[in-house]
């Protein structure tokens, strides 16, 4: 494990809206350690081609992730998952969209060794990034050591951690700004909790991290299984992280499989109550009780884009 208190420390300041960031006790924050962090997101070199970096798949300039339903990767392999925002993933519970990794730190090196994202051996990346002088420097000044598998996951979490997304008209008008928020906004944050869509999409971050089954991809053949593919429990067949809705209105296409094209098409999916299955939450099917009208529908709409802040775009 590479050494924790090497370096200056740093101070992560969360914008309005936000609580503190949560900081793993074994990888406090460095100015050095973001700075590595941030030099390794970018290198497609962490690929076993050269081709990829985690910045292809969740782009600053594309609200950290990419517009497409899913993702491609190395010898241009399709995988099956839309690529989540790296915004807020700070405060997740979990990674991944079936939750398998409990860490960013666990997250970080899970896509470099994945055969059809970066594909590339752990082992021989870090002997390949060893050799390079800049690399040698900067774990030196970040950690104290020279190239390592934990450093390289410790750094890239660090840098994510300061990829957040506050200040939002939503905040502003918590905050008591009553003209942040136009009306048609207003007007679909009082829909947005009429529906109960706060149980799931819960304040501040407008998520809990928590599993659920909205029946999306369980028409495919076979159906896409989401967290029972990590904790083999039949129950939890179909269920998916909830998404943080942050930054929504710029992160599209939806759901884990990206098979939603816009806002509007998730927004009528979900006050539908989600697509019918042996599994459907029942959070979902509460929903199917409640009258929409389109203006709702569109006013909702109006709401989730209030969610969008200030983010770093590099």
């Amino acid at each position: 494990m590479p050494t924790a208190t090497v370096g200056t420390p740093f101070e992560i300041k969360p914008p309005v809206g936000l609580g503190p960031v949560p900081i793993p006790a074994d990888n406090p924050v460095t100015a050095e350690k973001i700075a590595l962090g941030k030099m390794l997101y970018f290198d497609k070199r962490l690929s076993k081609d050269g081709t990829i970096s985690c910045a292809t798949c969740h782009d600053p300039a594309m609200a950290w992730t990419e517009h497409e339903a899913t993702s491609t990767g190395i010898n241009g392999q399709v995988g099956g998952a839309n690529s989540p925002t790296v915004i807020n993933a700070a405060y997740a519970t979990v990674q991944f969209w079936d939750g398998r990794a409990g860490s960013l730190e666990e997250q970080a090196l899970g896509p470099i060794e994945n055969p059809i994202e970066m594909g590339h051996d752990l082992k021989v990346l870090v002997e390949q990034l060893g050799q390079i002088p800049e690399y040698q420097e900067h774990f030196q000044k970040a950690f104290g050591t020279g190239v390592t598998k934990e450093g390289i996951a410790q750094a890239i979490a660090t840098f994510e951690r300061t990829v957040l997304s506050g200040n939002s008209p939503y905040d502003r008008f918590k905050a008591g700004d009553a003209s942040a928020m136009t009306e048609e906004q207003k007007r679909g944050m009082a829909v947005f909790e009429d529906l109960e869509c706060d149980t799931c999409h819960t304040p501040p971050l407008f998520s809990n991290y928590r599993f659920y089954n909205a029946g999306v991809g369980m028409d495919k053949t076979p159906p896409d299984p989401g967290r029972k593919n990590h904790t083999k429990v039949d129950g939890d067949m179909g269920k998916f992280r909830v998404p943080a809705l942050r930054e929504v209105a710029n992160t599209g296409p939806y759901f884990h499989d990206g098979s939603v094209a816009t806002l509007e098409e998730a927004v009528a999916l979900m006050v539908a109550g989600g697509k019918d299955n042996d599994n459907l939450s029942s959070v979902l099917k509460g929903v199917r009780s409640k009258q929409v009208t389109e203006e709702n529908r569109k006013d909702l709409v109006e709401f989730l884009k209030a969610l969008s802040g200030e983010f770093p775009k590099e």
